[in-house]
């Protein structure tokens, strides 16, 4: 039955995305701000399709420039967190290639970026720079990679100095960052535990595609999403101080919203 419903929900989800890619294609051609919103009302749709709620704790700071950090759970933390406000994404250079989802990428003007190799980052680095002077707001996955979603790993500072490039070179006093919490809380109606977070989770090679139609499948889907208190960086913030500061925000925020006790500390010899 609930393939069923999935076929039946995801049909008219598809032939909305045809036209609605060539109508994006167009207005970022023809420089319409229309470019700017279409992405958002395409994946409100996706996770109506796909049947995931979203419960918005907090809003995005209206300050620009502003780079956006999120814990990373699953591919469905793009459309998720495309559905809040018009933005784009920092995202792996391996998602360019994708099927559809690469395309989709593209013409949400995201910026992408090969981690293992060091100039790739730094050129990312610049193009980040660049967006952010420019007024644009901005999502980094500081963690680098998707995890269970119970848990937050450690996060990486080197693109978060791409906000001092935007100062410096754009003329800005400073950029906002903005931590932001997404906790996938249950499944089909019940709490999410277990083998069940793999489920909403996207870790490893897993296959994107039987992924996808098992997140479809599963009955619905419910996230929770906090937008943290923005910090301001300007000349003088250390950047792996930041990331530290950020992912600690985050991590309580999320084990909070999971309802789990803080990690204990391990005691200093």
């Amino acid at each position: 039955m609930r393939r069923f419903v999935a076929v039946v929900s995801l049909l008219p989800f598809v032939l909305l995305t045809l036209p609605a890619i060539a109508v994006q294609a167009l207005a970022q051609r023809r420089g319409w701000s229309l470019a700017r919103t279409l992405p958002g009302w395409w994946h409100r749709r996706a996770l109506a399709a796909l049947r995931v709620r979203v419960r918005v704790t907090g809003r995005p700071v209206a300050d620009r420039p502003l780079l956006v950090t999120p814990n990373h759970c699953s591919w469905l933390d793009i459309p998720v967190i495309g559905s809040l406000a018009p933005l784009s994404f920092v995202a792996k250079s391996e998602v360019a290639s994708w099927p559809l989802f690469g395309l989709l990428a593209r013409l949400q003007r995201t910026v992408f970026v090969d981690r293992t190799r060091r100039h790739a980052t730094g050129s990312a680095a610049s193009e980040l720079a660049g967006r952010l002077g420019d007024g644009d707001a901005m999502v980094l996955f500081p963690e680098g990679t998707s995890g269970r979603g119970d848990e937050v790993l450690p996060f990486r500072s080197a693109l978060l100095g791409a906000a001092r490039s935007a100062i410096v070179d754009g003329g800005h006093a400073r950029v906002m960052v903005q931590p932001l919490v997404l906790a996938y809380t249950r499944l089909a109606g019940r709490p999410i535990d277990g083998d069940d977070r793999l489920r909403v989770s996207w870790v490893g090679d897993d296959p994107l595609v039987p992924h996808l139609w098992g997140v479809a499948t599963a009955g619905g889907v419910e996230v929770e999403v906090i937008w943290g208190e923005p910090v301001p960086f300007d000349e003088t913030t250390d950047r792996k101080a930041l990331a530290a500061a950020l992912e600690a925000r985050v991590r309580t925020r999320l084990l909070a919203a999971l309802d789990r006790p803080e990690p204990a500390l391990e005691p200093v010899a």
